[in-house]
């Protein structure tokens, strides 16, 4: 961010004043905001389940490790 906010000629606390001045008198976030998929409950589980098996020597073919939808 800090190179960016150079590049455009403002430091990162001007930028950070013109967010917050947006958001007062727009009254809303002037972004789209999302959840990345991949930190999900179901997700991070899987991870764990699969990180485990893993130090546990448990033997994991290849199309055990990519799934496709």
């Amino acid at each position: 961010m800090e190179a960016v906010c150079e590049e455009i000629g403002i430091t990162m606390s001007a930028a950070f004043t013109i967010f917050a001045k947006m958001v007062a008198r727009e009254k809303r976030i002037p972004f789209e905001l999302s959840v990345d998929p991949f930190y999900s409950r179901e997700n991070m589980e899987r991870l764990v389940k699969a990180a485990e098996d893993v130090r546990a020597g448990r033997n994991m073919t290849e199309h055990e490790l990519i799934e496709v939808d």
